[in-house]
Formats: structure tokens, C-alpha cells, sequence
């Protein structure tokens, strides 16, 4: 039987596209990613076969396509994922001139998927509450009361020329969040506001296919970072909610999505979950998925290339999570019981939880991630290996 080739395009820190080629090589892929830079925490995994070349879809994205089709016919994919919004909403929008198969829906549900506006609205629609969302306005300035959240609209649409994202953010007030906004609008955004939540983060995901919800897991959160309304640093799984998966199933379906999703939620002391964000590719905790309901990305891979997949069960509760470097951060800010209390307990969470990059039997990601921070390594070296430097790259220790 041939062995199906998986492309993933991130970039070199993506927790989530890391611990998704490590379930693709458990199942049995091969795998290759392409990044700007071809080096660095991702490309270092031992369940990478081969680094390449690929820019950020910028401007016309004609680089990109160029070097993507490159990538594919170097390594034979068979089909090509997303690992962060921008690179996922291109692969959707030129999967006409890409020369595989593309694991992401069409192009109108991932933009509705990614605009914060829409997505709240069509929320509201299927019954799935959601914190009221608006176009920052300088009317809205004047009549808003209370602590607010800034987004962007949206982070990515085709065209865009400047590569940066603007990260969500929590305010006391609207004065003190109108710099924010105006900086948004600088970039060329469109900044939007939220009602703050304040809550517990939760996630449902699964693989949304023929009209229902695969593989579903549901997590909790107990921590985050940054804090109070960063993402997950420690999480365990619970029992799916049957009422919270049939109202997202509706809101999917809605959407006209296919493929893997995340759906994040805050509940608050009324216990109504409220949808916050939707990813639709490999995300931060991506390594939890993994751990309690082996065989997602695969699941996803073999039925976007049309193969026979039988449904996979839901994740059983009790299994647990963290991102260690950012719950030690944490520990250093919050100081549970005591800045030193919190750390033990920290480090206790850790001995039994599943990691988002340390992993004993690949520890070339971790060990890279910190040789990175100590370098600050952004660009291809000058002195690597010509491979690196023109395109591909080998990966030690993994077989093609």
C-alpha cells in the first residue's frame, strides 16, 4: 500500500502543526512542511522528512503557489494543511492553482469562519450564544460601559501585503482600548470589540464530515497566559456536551464547513458557554487531541483525499494537558498560593499531562526552541546547508 505524503505549511513555532505532524507519522505519513524560514522548532521534529522555502501569502501570492507547487512536486504530497490562519486561508482561496489536495473548505466558509462579525452573527442564528461583538466605532466609544475586548475583524484576506498579526486584547475600559483600535486601523484593519467574558476557556473539536461532528473531543482549561484571556496552559478533557455539540453542528453546517475544527468557548457564573473563536486548523493544543483520541489529522487527511475512514469515537475524559513554558510564566505573574507554590504545582500538573512540544522521543523541537530564543534566529542562515538556503531540507533520524 502506498504511504500517503501530508504537506503542512505554519510557521517554524506552531505548536499545533508540530504536534499534528507527530500524529501524521505515528499513522503512517510522510511528512514535510514549509515554512519562510525551513529551520527552526517544527522542521527540527524527528516526523519531518523534509524542510522547504514557503513566503507567507502576501500581495498577489504568487510566491507562495510558486513555491508550494515546488514543495509538492519535490516531495510527492498527496495533500497540504494549514497550520495557522493565514497560510490555512490561502490554501483555501488558490486551491485552484495548487497541485494537490487542499484539507481546508472552500474559500467562503473559512473567510465567514475567520471575520469575527460573521461569525458571531451566524452563531446567533443556530441558537449558540456569543459575547456581542461590534465594528469599533467612535459612536460605540461614546455609549460603551464596562471592560471590552479588541480584535481584528479578521487575519487574513487575499491581497494583504504587511505580515503581521494583532493579537486579542483585554481592556477596562473603551479609553483605555481606543489606542489599540487605532492601531489596528494603522495596519490597514478593520478593528472590532467584544464584551468581556469572564470565564472559563473550553474547547469542542472534531472533524466535521457528512453533516456531523467526528472524533469529538471537549476540553477545559485551568489555566492560561497570557493572563486573564490568553490561551490554554493547562486543560483536561470532559464529557462531550451533547446539547453544546448539536447547536455547533448546526452552526458548522451553517457555515458549509468541512474538515477539522475547534470551537472555543467562555463560560461564565451563569454557566452559558459563548463561542469566542473558531479554528479550522492545527491548534495550540493540538498535542491533547492527540493524546485522548488518537488518529484526528489522519482521519481528516485520508477523507479529504476521498479515502474509506471509519468514524472515530469521542475522546474519553480525564486526560490532561499543558504548555509548560507558558504555565511556568504564568506561575511567575499569578503566584497561586505563593510564587513557589504555584511552580511545584506547575511542575506537578507537568508529570502527568501531555506536553504541547516536549516529548521524549522527539526532543530536537524543544531543545531547538530554546537554542531560538536564546539566537533569536528569524531567517534562514546564511551558513546553513545549501538545501536549507534553496529550498528543502532533510531532516535527520526520519525516513522518507
Amino acid at each position: 500500500m502506498k504511504r500517503l505524503r501530508a504537506l503542512v505549511l505554519s510557521t517554524e513555532r506552531s505548536r499545533g502543526a508540530l504536534s499534528a505532524v507527530r500524529s501524521l507519522r505515528q499513522s503512517g505519513w510522510t511528512v514535510g512542511v514549509g515554512t519562510p524560514t525551513a529551520h527552526g522548532m517544527l522542521s527540527a521534529s524527528r516526523a519531518v522528512s523534509a524542510a522547504h522555502l514557503v513566503p507567507k501569502p502576501r500581495g498577489q501570492a504568487r510566491d507562495f503557489v510558486a513555491a508550494t507547487n515546488q514543495a509538492i512536486a519535490a516531495g510527492g504530497y498527496d495533500v497540504l494543511f494549514g497550520g495557522t490562519d493565514d497560510f490555512m486561508a490561502a490554501l483555501s482561496a488558490y486551491r485552484g492553482d495548487l497541485d494537490a489536495a487542499v484539507a481546508h473548505p472552500d474559500y467562503p466558509a473559512v473567510r465567514s469562519a475567520l471575520d469575527k462579525l460573521e461569525l458571531t452573527r451566524l452563531a446567533g442564528e443556530v441558537g449558540l450564544s456569543a459575547p456581542r461583538t461590534h465594528a469599533a466605532t467612535d459612536d460605540l466609544r461614546r455609549s460603551w460601559r464596562g471592560a471590552v475586548v479588541v480584535k481584528c475583524r479578521s487575519h487574513w484576506t487575499p491581497g494583504r501585503t504587511k505580515a503581521h498579526r494583532i493579537e486579542t486584547k483585554l481592556y477596562p475600559d473603551m479609553d483605555s482600548a481606543w489606542p489599540r483600535i487605532e492601531h489596528i486601523r494603522a495596519a490597514g484593519e478593520e478593528a472590532i470589540v467584544q464584551e468581556a467574558i469572564d470565564g472559563r476557556l473550553s474547547a469542542l473539536i472534531g472533524v466535521y464530515r457528512d453533516g456531523r461532528l467526528d472524533a469529538r473531543v471537549q476540553q477545559e482549561a485551568s489555566a492560561v497566559w497570557p493572563i486573564p484571556s490568553g490561551v490554554s496552559t493547562r486543560a483536561v478533557t470532559v464529557p462531550v456536551d451533547a446539547d453544546l455539540a448539536r447547536r455547533s453542528e448546526a452552526l458548522l453546517e451553517r457555515l458549509g464547513w468541512s474538515g477539522l475544527v475547534e470551537l472555543q468557548f467562555l463560560t461564565g457564573a451563569d454557566g452559558l458557554p459563548r463561542l469566542i473563536d473558531l479554528n479550522g486548523r492545527f491548534f495550540g493544543s493540538m498535542s491533547l487531541t492527540n493524546a485522548a483520541r488518537p488518529g484526528v489529522p489522519d482521519l481528516w487527511g485520508r477523507w479529504t483525499l476521498g479515502g474509506p475512514v471509519d468514524p472515530l469515537s469521542d475522546a474519553p475524559p480525564g486526560h490532561r494537558y499543558t504548555w509548560l513554558a507558558g504555565d511556568l510564566r504564568r506561575a511567575r505573574v499569578e503566584r497561586r498560593g505563593g510564587l513557589a507554590r504555584d511552580l511545584l504545582g506547575t511542575l506537578r500538573w507537568a508529570s502527568s499531562a501531555t506536553d504541547s512540544v516536549l516529548s521524549v522521543r522527539d526532543l530536537p523541537p524543544a531543545l531547538q526552541l530554546v537554542t531560538d530564543r536564546f539566537t533569536r534566529e528569524d531567517a534562514v542562515d546564511p551558513g546553513a546547508p545549501a538545501e536549507v538556503r534553496h529550498g528543502t531540507r532533510l531532516a535527520p533520524g526520519c525516513a522518507t
